[in-house]
């Protein structure tokens, strides 16, 4: 682990105390692609509390506060309705909570699209709210100059083409993109754009996987797949889906553990007890002296 922890004997809880250790840089994750090549693949995964990232921060090379927050956090039934103030709240719980990821906040829809300016205000005050290392954005050419213009000024970026989910509504669902060639040649040019505009890496989502392999051999910063290709430069999921925390996941996740059948075995049993009232027992209740 990354931390140690000290018992607060206020709230009898542990909180996490930094161990000595240098957090990842943007521009280290942008080197580990080097003449097309990235020998040590980058892994991303998201985190949306702070108890998550100190979980997750020791095996990944990137946490991702992603606007999938809406759905898993709130119920919500798209990230549409996804709000800047929702955003830096999770994101400076996910920063408090890391020492050794680099720490990359979506920009939710409707506060960067309008223009570059807006972009800038929205995305400078993420950054100085919660302390994180980037931000992330959707949409390809019609983006670069947006993602020039924060570049140019101090603002790290990472792009994201193909099924871009704030675009839903005009997609019409989630499913695959660019199993036409006009579409396929569009994402491919939407990542160049993104990349020649100063993109330190590039989130490849639901296409079909020629596409994926296409861009991650024609751009220099990394790719970083979802739903697209184990040729890709990293890869990225929704923790909430990889752990089992919903019935129904996309077809491009895998569940590495059900941890939803862990929680409902244990509210169960929890139930019982409390309607046997054998708990709480001696060993949860306070006894006189």
């Amino acid at each position: 682990m990354s931390t140690t922890f000290q018992l607060d004997t206020s709230t009898s809880r542990a909180n996490p105390t930094p161990a000595p250790m240098k957090r990842l840089t943007i521009p280290a994750v942008r080197q580990r692609k080097k003449d097309g090549v990235t020998e040590q693949p980058i892994v991303m995964l998201t985190a949306y509390t702070a108890r998550q990232a100190q979980l997750l921060d020791p095996h990944c090379d990137l946490l991702l506060v992603g606007d999938s927050l809406g759905q898993v956090i709130y119920g919500l039934p798209s990230s549409v309705p996804v709000t800047l103030d929702m955003m830096i709240a999770h994101g400076a719980a996910v920063v408090r909570g890391s020492y050794h990821s680099a720490v990359v906040v979506d920009m939710p829809f409707g506060t960067y699209e309008a223009s570059p300016e807006q972009a800038f205000a929205s995305a400078s005050r993420v950054l100085k709210e919660t302390g994180c290392a980037a931000i992330k954005l959707e949409g390809g050419e019609a983006m670069a100059e947006t993602v020039a213009f924060l570049t140019r000024r101090g603002i790290p970026v990472m792009g994201h083409v193909g099924l871009t989910p704030q675009a839903v509504n005009v997609l019409g669902g989630y499913n695959a993109r660019g199993r036409s060639e006009a579409e396929a040649a569009k994402i491919v040019g939407d990542a160049k754009a993104l990349a020649e505009a100063g993109a330190f890496a590039v989130v490849v989502e639901g296409v079909v996987e020629p596409i994926a392999v296409a861009i991650t051999q024609a751009i220099p910063c990394p790719t970083i797949g979802i739903g697209a290709s184990a040729q890709c430069d990293g890869q990225v999921l929704v923790i909430d889906d990889m752990i089992g925390m919903f019935e129904r996941v996309p077809r491009f996740v895998k569940i590495y553990e059900n941890v939803g059948d862990v929680i409902e075995r244990a509210a169960i049993a929890y139930a019982e007890e409390v309607r046997a009232r054998t708990f709480p027992g001696v060993e949860q209740t306070y006894q006189p002296k």
